[in-house]
């Protein structure tokens, strides 16, 4: 089974923005979203296995995000469209399945900040990229730095890594 899924981050900074809108409504869901956290951190800390987080986010999380879509429910048509409130609740309403769906599964995250941070040097560094010599020279670029990030993602250190794929290729 396929389960669609978006970033908790990407809806809690919409609540942030609402702040200003409606500050009890939104600290309300701001701090819904905060038990969340803390549940995962909670998780993260104990170094918990992906099967013993299936079992605590059903048990804790499950609770909090069943009542957080019942008030998105009822709070959908209950602010202006436009307004900074309206926005968050309907971007997390009309997604909430997905926003929920991390509860099923112990080694999905609770939002993709890992990947954001993951890509953040390739995206900081777009433009210098335009300006690699050549289209061949941006493919080896590009090449390069997934070598790189492939060393990274596996504790591999990367000098260590070219130096000997350099002594072993002609």
């Amino acid at each position: 089974d396929i389960h669609l899924t978006f970033c908790m981050a990407h809806a809690r900074r919409k609540f942030v923005d609402a702040v200003k809108d409606d500050e009890k409504q939104a600290n309300y869901v701001l701090d819904q979203m905060g038990k969340l956290y803390l549940l995962e951190a909670q998780m993260r800390d104990g170094a918990m296995g992906w099967e013993q987080r299936t079992v605590l986010r059903k048990e804790h999380a499950g609770p909090v995000l069943e009542k957080l879509g019942k008030w998105l429910e009822e709070k959908q048509y209950s602010y202006r469209p436009e307004s900074p409130m309206g926005k968050a609740i309907h971007y997390a309403h009309k997604r909430w399945a997905g926003l929920s769906a991390y509860v099923l599964h112990g080694q999905m995250e609770i939002d993709n900040n890992l990947v954001e941070n993951a890509v953040r040097p390739l995206a900081v560094g777009r433009k210098a990229y335009l300006f690699a010599g050549s289209h061949l020279a941006a493919e080896m670029t590009a090449a390069m730095y997934s070598f790189m990030a492939s060393c990274k993602k596996n504790k591999v250190n990367e000098f260590d890594w070219l130096k000997d794929v350099f002594e072993r290729i002609q």
